[in-house]
């Protein structure tokens, strides 16, 4: 049975207990029971989760994120994580996780789009700065195998029907949307045949609004 360890913030809790179960039988998947949040979060905290979850050495591929609260603009100075410095913390996650799981494969998402037009005063995020960030990560991830994972394209102009709010897809049809474009990456990964994949029945993971929040 396939290995498979989910990383990530808030837009990851809302599709990784639907990757678990469509999986059910064919993989085994991982994930923290916190919001990843910023990517030097991820950085910090890769080595807790994994003995807090009793995570395998022998996993086979690993599907990470980090952005979305990088990015964030609270007040009018500009993102919170200098994109410099950010693309630094995404190469030092990639080379983290090659180390602690030497045997698997990586799969960097990119940032999803947010409705940007509802954003007003302060907290706000920018399509046009998640999309620069997203690519300082990939140029950072250059000369790696890490696989990229277009959330941000997949997600850029999809309906607002599976948005929850104006960042997330905490719903059951956003976590099909985003859930579905995960799996086709990990199945075609990992070799794993479309009839295995069930996604006929599914409960959305009971997180509080306090672990979703920004």
């Amino acid at each position: 049975m396939k290995k498979i360890i989910l990383i990530g913030d808030s837009i990851r809790m809302g599709y990784d207990k639907y990757v678990k179960e469509a999986l059910d039988g064919v993989a085994q998947v991982y994930y923290p029971a916190e919001n990843c949040k910023f990517a030097q979060y991820v950085l910090r905290f890769t080595h807790d989760w994994k003995q807090k979850g009793e995570w395998p050495d022998d996993v086979d591929l690993i599907h990470w994120n980090a952005g979305l609260w990088d990015v964030l603009e609270p007040f009018v100075d500009g993102p919170l994580t200098p994109v410099e410095f950010y693309a630094d913390t995404i190469a030092r996650i990639d080379k983290r996780l090659r180390q602690l799981f030497p045997g698997a494969k990586m799969v960097f998402a990119t940032s999803s789009a947010v409705m940007e037009r509802g954003f007003t005063g302060n907290f706000y995020r920018k399509n046009a700065v998640i999309k620069a960030y997203n690519d300082a990560a990939v140029k950072a991830l250059e000369g790696t195998d890490t696989i990229i994972d277009d959330l941000f394209g997949h997600t850029l102009n999809c309906p607002e029907k599976y948005h929850s709010d104006l960042t997330h897809f905490n719903n059951p049809e956003g976590a099909a949307f985003v859930g579905d474009k995960v799996l086709s990456v990990l199945c075609k990964t990992l070799d794993i045949p479309a009839a295995d994949v069930n996604v006929e029945s599914f409960e959305l993971e009971k997180y509080t609004a306090e672990n979703i929040a920004y």
